[in-house]
């Protein structure tokens, strides 16, 4: 018998990889959004806002498994305790939660969110499983296409990046869904780290545009963190990715 799974974020980046993954394996899958949809594709949808308890109990009531890939700006803690409190009601035997690399090294106030997720989830009392993963080519494209409108572009100095395919993020976290709870799995990165420089000059020479980069420090404690690589997977236990950022821009750029 196929088992109910329900994801929020369902509708995003990732979502748009994982639901259909899901859907191929056989699974009733549950998609939550804060504005109600028709049902279509094979998936279930339903209305619900994450920092609005009152309205979970139904998006949860049934489901095996509780797939949560929602997060914003700010408010991801309490959205994911809300959540992990009606999951817990509901009798959810799995939760999966994504995370990101560094979220406990990096002094920055969403990575502080999203370790406080994570620890809502551990806390919870249900099976659970956590990936952390690092940033998506699709982010690292964004942030490119807006520096680039500048005529001189700002570069942090120091800042790296591993960025990975939201696709290999989809496979793996579709893996260990259908795996059943395994804890803290081994974090999620791309084959290769890149300046962000490098990032931005292979993007401007992709899209045949000229720009003047310039070197910028960056301050503080964030700024210590990232120059220490504390954003990367360095020391070989992490799962790598496949799809380069090279093949990732010749896609979308073609």
């Amino acid at each position: 018998m196929a088992s109910t799974i329900l994801v929020t974020g369902g509708t995003g980046t990732l979502g748009g990889h994982v639901v259909p993954l899901l859907l191929d394996a056989g699974h009733h899958v549950r998609v939550l959004s804060r504005h109600g949809r028709d049902d279509g594709g094979g998936a279930e949808y339903v209305a619900a806002d994450l920092l609005r308890p009152g309205g979970l109990g139904l998006a949860v009531e049934g489901a095996d498994t509780v797939l949560h890939l929602a997060g914003g700006p700010k408010g991801d803690d309490e959205a994911t305790r809300n959540l992990v409190r009606a999951a817990s009601g509901a009798g959810v035997r799995h939760f999966v939660y994504i995370s990101v690399i560094g979220a406990d090294r990096v002094p920055l106030g969403w990575f502080g969110t999203k370790l406080a997720s994570e620890q809502a989830v551990r806390l919870s009392g249900i099976p659970w499983t956590v990936l952390r993963a690092a940033q998506f080519h699709d982010l690292i494209l964004l942030m490119a296409r807006k520096t680039a409108k500048l005529p001189v572009v700002p570069v942090p100095a120091g800042l790296r990046f591993q960025p990975v395919d939201s696709r290999d993020v989809a496979d793996r976290l579709v893996a260990l869904t259908l795996a059943g709870p395994s804890g803290q799995a081994p974090d999620l990165a791309g084959p290769k780290v890149y300046g962000m420089g490098e990032l931005i000059r292979t993007y401007l020479q992709a899209r045949g545009t000229r720009r003047l980069l310039v070197p910028v420090p960056m301050p503080g404690k964030a700024g210590r963190a990232y120059r220490a690589g504390e954003n990367l997977c360095l020391d070989g236990t992490a799962v790598l990715g496949e799809r380069t950022w090279e093949a990732f821009l010749a896609e979308r750029l073609e």
